[in-house]
């Protein structure tokens, strides 16, 4: 049976808007800790703060988690 692990792209969505953790955090109405936790994948939310989580980011649930890894960004072979 796979591992339920929930891969998630909220520090890299929090770092492009320059959020820090207390700020989404507050936003979001949860600890600060609770956020971090996320981000390292220590913990995985519930459906209602996933989806509170994309609203937030004003992008579809499926932007921020995934059940697979999400492909390093950069490690394609696209030219400027």
């Amino acid at each position: 049976m796979p591992s339920e692990v929930i891969y998630n792209r909220i520090a890299m969505l929090r770092a492009e808007r320059g959020l820090s953790r207390r700020e989404l955090a507050d936003a979001l109405g949860v600890h600060y800790q609770t956020v971090g936790y996320l981000e390292r994948g220590e913990y995985s939310p519930s459906l209602h703060l996933a989806l509170r989580i994309a609203a937030y980011f004003d992008v579809a649930v499926e932007v921020v988690f995934s059940t697979e890894p999400f492909p390093r960004l950069g490690s394609g072979t696209a030219t400027a």
